[in-house]
C-alpha cells in the first residue's frame, strides 16, 4: 500500500514490521472535523509508543496526494506514515469499510509481533477514539497476564498466563 512519512511516497507492508508491535488505525477521510484531532492525539504520543515498541500507521481511502496536501495545509508534520487504501480493498478486508459512503470507520487494531490481531475496536464517523486507552491496552497486552478490568500499566496483573 502507498504511504506518506514526512514529504516522502513509499511503499509499505505490514510484513516489514513483523517483529514489532503494530497500531494500525484508519479513519474516515483526510480534511474533515474529528480526523486530525486523532491524528495529532497519535503523534502526540508517538514516542510513547515507540518506547513500547510500537509502529503506528494511519489509513484512509484518500490518495497519498490527499494526505500530502493536508499535511501541507493544515494537518502538519507528523511522525508516522498515512498510507492510502484507494482501492478500498484493506478497509474491506479488515471488515471496516462503510460501503454506502465508501469510507472506512474509525478502527483501530493492535497487532503484536507474530502478525495476529490482539485487539479491534470501531466507532461511528461521529467520535473519535481514545489514543491512551489503545495506549493501555497495548502495554496490557505487552504483560503476557491476566489484567482485570481498569488495570493501568504499572499495576499487577492477576496471574501471568
Amino acid at each position: 500500500m502507498e504511504g506518506i512519512q514526512g514529504e516522502t511516497i513509499s511503499k509499505f507492508s505490514l510484513e516489514e514490521f513483523r517483529g514489532k508491535w503494530v497500531v494500525l488505525f484508519f479513519y474516515p477521510l483526510d480534511f474533515t472535523a474529528v480526523c486530525p484531532t486523532e491524528i495529532k492525539g497519535f503523534d502526540a504520543q508517538l514516542e510513547e509508543f515507540k518506547k513500547a515498541g510500537a509502529v503506528v500507521l494511519g489509513v484512509s481511502v484518500d490518495s497519498v496526494y490527499s494526505h500530502k496536501a493536508w499535511i501541507a495545509d493544515g494537518l502538519g508534520k507528523i511522525g508516522f506514515p498515512l498510507l492510502s487504501d484507494l482501492a478500498k480493498e484493506v478497509s474491506e478486508a479488515y471488515g471496516i469499510l462503510k460501503k454506502k459512503e465508501g469510507i472506512a470507520f474509525r478502527a483501530t487494531f493492535i497487532i503484536n509481533p507474530e502478525g495476529i490481531i490482539e485487539s479491534i475496536g470501531i466507532n461511528n464517523l461521529d467520535v473519535g477514539r481514545s489514543v491512551s486507552e489503545t495506549m493501555r491496552l497495548l502495554k496490557a497486552f505487552q504483560t503476557k497476564g491476566l489484567c482485570p478490568v481498569d488495570w493501568k500499566p504499572g499495576e499487577k496483573n492477576l496471574k501471568p498466563k
